[in-house]
């Protein structure tokens, strides 16, 4: 029921926000709007404010919405009135109406960015656990309980880094924008800096993988068992929750990541290997035989022992004044969307997956997801849907708004509009284009969710 909820009021007020931003533009450039709608197909609601030519409504289908304005193209209209229709208007008041949807859509995601500055969230502290085997970051000497100070692309100004979020959202970009990150770090008072190479890795797309590769997956944290699943491999070894794990045979443990890690390579092809491990109960010693469960992950095996492992991170709230909150917003949007667009890009020329297209399933489960965690974390789901929104309106595909700013682009530079012949030809290219784009992430929601 959570999902549902959260889905529709994401929905309806995200399509309210892009809609209205057509709407408050065309009234200010004296454009005469006959209908606001929410949703498609049978109105379930209506209202016409006293002395206004706007009729509101909300329909059955909510996929979507319109703001239908007075139009010579659409139908008969009074010459009295011919100079509130849209298609009389100037070249450049019709761009800025068209404009107007996906740019309100990216100043919501702007204010809900700096709402959350402003409210302050709690994550984890920037304190690195032990680094994946092999990995970028081992090989550059990370080795674990480091708390990370500042951080920047290679070449650029040291910036304070207050969280372990705003670290990955750091070594994110830098993967994907091909460019090495520097880091400095602090451990024990003593601090260093190190440099990541990743432009070396080629990345394509964000994943899971992705930071394994790196070697930076979580931060630290003891590393304690907690919940056992009864039955679990771990149960039939005798593992209690509040166990801390002090060694894995000859391998001190010295954290959760580790642990984990520790436990994922305790198989030989198939089988799993029992290991003696030492273990810390209540201040007492003891050591015991676990042997895990071997589980396929991808082409490999894992091992598994059917319990919680790790304590939960050590946290920081990170809050913003109002002017930084605010300018925060703004940069948070513009990243987003230029990473957006670079990974629509790659798409179309093949150097990233379709699989990173997401429909409307997977928007549902986030949104339930990410409401269950609280109001913080789903104004932050918000504000990536918007800016997603307003960064999709925007590509030139003749449906959608940047394609009819590409027409009154067009018109601008050659002093005439576009034929109806190449009009109807462009749209129905669109529409091809737009279906096959809802297929491929319909498709890409089913295997996520089902699969």
């Amino acid at each position: 029921m959570l999902t549902v909820v959260a889905f529709i009021v994401a929905l309806g007020l995200l399509i309210a926000v892009h809609e209205y931003g057509h709407y408050r533009v065309a009234v200010a450039c004296g454009v005469k709007v006959e209908r606001f709608s929410i949703g498609f197909g049978q109105v379930l609601w209506r209202w016409q404010p006293k002395g206004s030519p706007t009729e509101f409504v909300v329909c059955a289908f909510p996929l979507g919405g319109y703001v239908k304005m007075l139009d010579e193209r659409e139908g008969a209209v009074d010459p009295a009135e011919r100079h509130r229709a849209f298609n009389t208007q100037t070249v450049g008041k019709r761009a800025a109406i068209v404009a107007a949807g996906p740019a309100a859509n990216l100043l919501l995601a702007v204010l809900l960015y700096a709402l959350v500055n402003w409210s302050g969230v709690e994550e984890p502290q920037a304190v690195l656990a032990s680094p994946v085997p092999a990995s970028i970051a081992e090989q550059a000497g990370v080795r674990g309980g480091e708390h990370v100070v500042r951080g920047a692309w290679d070449g650029d100004t040291l910036q304070p880094l207050r969280s372990f979020e705003e670290l990955r959202w750091l070594l994110t970009r830098g993967a994907l924008d091909g460019h090495d990150v520097r880091l400095e770090l602090d451990a024990q008072g003593a601090t260093r800096e190190l440099v990541l190479p990743l432009a070396q890795m080629g990345v394509r797309e964000a994943d899971a993988q992705l930071f394994r590769r790196i070697g930076i997956v979580s931060p630290w944290t003891q590393p304690v068992i907690g919940e056992v699943v009864a039955d679990g491999a771990g149960a039939r070894a005798g593992l209690q929750s509040g166990d801390v794990v002090l060694a894995i045979g000859s391998t001190p443990i010295v954290d959760g990541p580790q642990l984990r890690e520790t436990i994922r390579a305790s198989v030989r092809g198939e089988e799993p290997l029992t290991q003696r491990w030492r273990i810390d109960r209540a201040g007492q010693r003891q050591d015991i035989e676990v042997t895990p469960q071997a589980l396929r992950e991808g082409d490999a095996w894992i091992g598994r022992v059917g319990a919680m492992v790790g304590a939960p991170p050590a946290m920081v709230t990170v809050r913003y004044g109002p002017l930084d909150g605010l300018w925060n917003g703004v940069v948070r949007t513009w990243e987003v969307s230029a990473l957006t667009l670079r990974m629509m890009g790659r798409m179309v020329i093949g150097e990233a997956s379709l699989k990173n297209l997401s429909g409307p399933l997977t928007i549902a489960d986030y949104a339930g997801k990410s409401a269950s965690l609280g109001l913080t974390q789903y104004l932050v789901f918000l504000a990536l849907i918007s800016v997603s929104l307003g960064v999709l309106n925007l590509l030139p595909l003749p449906v959608l708004d940047g394609g009819h700013l590409m027409y009154y682009l067009w018109e601008a530079v050659t002093g005439k509009g576009v034929s109806d012949a190449w009009m109807e030809r462009m749209q129905r290219t669109g529409v091809a284009l737009l279906l096959v784009m809802m297929s491929i992430a319909l498709f890409n929601d089913v295997t996520r969710i089902f699969g």
